[in-house]
């Protein structure tokens, strides 16, 4: 395993986040909206896996060859740029603003949505045969998961709003490891494992991530879900989107900086 150390791949943490900044809005646009597609397609698997098999655990462990192959094309993903384009800004790279950077998270957002939301439409009239039959019982769990998940929360008030909220925090917590897991080797193979547990961990634990929502919630919707289009933002994508904010960032991406970029002088001892 070429292993990098913390004060390598953390300065390229900073480089990837400003390279982002940098990218045209085309480039950003095409690459936020394969990721999207990609991690609903791999939603879709493993929720394929568990109903078939009837084994959350199986899926979990499945659920992680999107997120590789996503991350081995460079494609880009919400919770990913929500930890690295802020270390560009606090490193203040040249032309790094904080438009800039919120430019970036728009501009991902919305190629994640338009990918996610393609796949979800695809999904449906597949399993339905354009709609002319009902979706069986995968389409049955992508309902159940989006009820559960949306008017499940509301039912509790600000706790169930709190709960969503602290479920992103932890989801993005877990992911951005994994992104930074791709960066610490030069090797395929590593990289690939470094990837594999976080997201395991976040996908077993029924954390909130907000890409994976964006697939989930309107399949679940399209195949009957009872809740609605302001149900999913208001008590999960929003709550969800905030709490990767802080995950990614406050508990990876700043922690990282500050230790091995910005390291404090030695202490003297006498």
């Amino acid at each position: 395993m070429a292993y990098i150390e913390p004060s390598e791949f953390v300065t390229k943490m900073v480089d990837s986040g400003e390279q982002k900044v940098y990218m045209s809005n085309k480039d950003t646009l095409i690459r936020a909206f394969m990721a999207g597609a990609i991690l609903a397609l791999a939603a879709m698997f493993a929720i394929t896996v568990m109903v078939n098999t009837g084994s959350p655990l199986l899926g979990a462990v499945l659920f992680p060859v999107g997120f590789i192959m996503l991350y081995l094309m460079k494609f880009d993903l919400l919770t990913g740029v929500f930890t690295l384009v802020p270390l560009a800004y606090l490193d203040r790279r040249p032309g790094v603003t904080l438009n800039q950077v919120l430019r970036n998270w728009g501009l991902v957002f919305l190629g994640n949505f338009a990918g996610a939301l393609t796949v979800a439409v695809g999904m449906s009239f597949i399993l339905t045969y354009g709609y002319s039959i009902d979706g069986g019982e995968i389409a049955a769990k992508a309902a159940q998961i989006g009820e559960s998940r949306t008017v499940g929360y509301k039912e509790h008030g600000l706790s169930g709003w709190m709960t969503i909220f602290i479920r992103g925090i932890l989801c993005n917590w877990m992911v951005s490891m994994g992104v930074v897991g791709a960066m610490i080797s030069t090797s395929a193979g590593s990289k690939m494992a470094a990837m594999w547990m976080p997201i395991m961990l976040f996908f077993y634990m029924g954390f909130e991530h907000s890409i994976v929502n964006m697939f989930l919630f309107p399949f679940g919707l399209i195949m009957g879900g009872d809740f609605s289009v302001a149900d999913y933002f208001l008590w999960n994508e929003l709550p969800t989107v905030l709490g990767n904010l802080i995950g990614g960032f406050l508990l990876v991406g700043l922690p990282l900086y500050y230790t091995h970029v910005r390291t404090s002088p030695a202490r003297r001892l006498a």
